[in-house]
């Protein structure tokens, strides 16, 4: 399949699923990409990319690496880009096997468990925070986003090719929590003040959706409801800021 083709189609998440590939769009998204291991099919590039000395920089580092590289039109690379100004470059590379099974628990762990987060810009984020602050993993629940639609990887910033983040279901989170010991506690505005609680040593935090919180499958696994204080003049916090509050007073 051509690249611009097979860029086209990765636009849906069956065709992630089935090739078992996906895009990262922009300069700085392919710049994370080469510096990951993750394994390159190919690159499409457009006129405009070379207008910037950055986009140039990227441009010859690609053509050094024997990349496989095509090179189109702007209109062809609309027409697989999803941002409304694009830089002229998309990349295509594999998508890492990741598993529970393979993933290493330290005595100490946090993951963060994603139950039906939708928004793209959200998860991408929390992918991102979570990496940052040292959590061990961060799975994504059936009912959440792809981790590998273009918007969730151009949030993530990179972070989503080198952190362990990958989907999984509740039966694979069970079987991996009594093998572990890891205690599942839920975000929820009604929670316990997180302050005033003491956390396991290793710790599994659920977040929900944006609108529906979390779900009745969640409810019924997690051993506390903990929430982060806040003015009442406030309803909520975004899922991805409360998730970030959360980590840094659960780091360990």
């Amino acid at each position: 399949m051509k690249l611009l083709t097979l860029a086209r189609d990765l636009r849906r998440r069956k065709a992630r699923e089935r090739q078992g590939l996906f895009a990262a769009e922009g300069v700085r998204a392919v710049e994370e990409l080469l510096r990951s291991p993750l394994a390159l099919r190919g690159v499409l590039v457009a006129p405009q990319l070379a207008d910037a000395p950055r986009g140039a920089a990227l441009l010859s580092a690609l053509r050094q690496r024997a990349v496989d590289l095509a090179e189109v039109s702007p209109i062809e690379f609309g027409s697989a880009a999803e941002t409304e100004s694009p830089q002229g470059v998309l990349a295509i590379a594999e998508i890492p096997t990741r598993s529970l099974d393979a993933l290493p628990l330290a005595p100490r762990a946090r993951l963060v468990l994603l139950d039906g987060v939708q928004d793209p810009g959200n998860v991408g984020t929390i992918v991102r925070t979570a990496a940052a602050l040292g959590a061990a993993a961060v799975l994504a629940l059936p009912g959440t986003v792809d981790l590998w639609n273009a918007k969730v990887v151009r949030s993530a910033m990179g972070a989503t090719f080198h952190a362990p983040a990958f989907s999984c279901t509740w039966d694979e989170v069970d079987a991996f929590r009594r093998r572990e010991s890891v205690a599942l506690w839920g975000a929820d505005a009604g929670g316990t003040p997180l302050e005033s609680l003491t956390a396991p040593d290793r710790l599994g935090l659920v977040v929900g959706n944006e609108g529906a919180g979390l779900s009745p499958e969640s409810l019924a696994r997690v051993e506390v409801l903990t929430s982060l204080p806040i003015s009442s003049a406030v309803e909520s916090l975004n899922v991805a800021v409360a998730t970030g509050i959360l980590l840094y007073q659960l780091r360990t």
